[in-house]
């Protein structure tokens, strides 16, 4: 049976080699990638078009509002959680005209 000292012994000693082999591994991707690009003359552009290589979301711009409540002036654009002014009445009631 192994002592706890030689047990944290042999995990720090895994840990190191761990960090070595992934330190490895991890320039050999990068060298592999950078061959691929210089040999297929690309730019960083190509490789990650937004410029940071990771996906945008999306943006929208705002959408006009298709109801109004009459009383204080409230409006909503039909997005989202329906107002508590609107709760349980009918939407058509509260239509914006176009």
């Amino acid at each position: 049976m192994s002592s706890l000292k030689d047990l944290l012994s042999q995990i720090e000693s895994l840990q190191n080699q761990v960090a070595e082999v992934r330190q490895r591994e991890v320039g050999d991707a990068i060298a592999k990638v950078r061959a691929i690009i210089e040999e297929n003359q690309l730019t960083a552009s190509d490789v990650f078009p937004s410029g940071k290589g990771k996906a945008t979301a999306k943006k929208t711009g705002k959408v006009a509002p298709k109801y109004r409540d009459p009383i204080s002036g409230n409006t909503w654009s039909g997005r989202g959680l329906a107002p508590k002014w609107l709760a349980g009445k009918n939407k058509a009631d509260y239509l914006i005209a176009a």
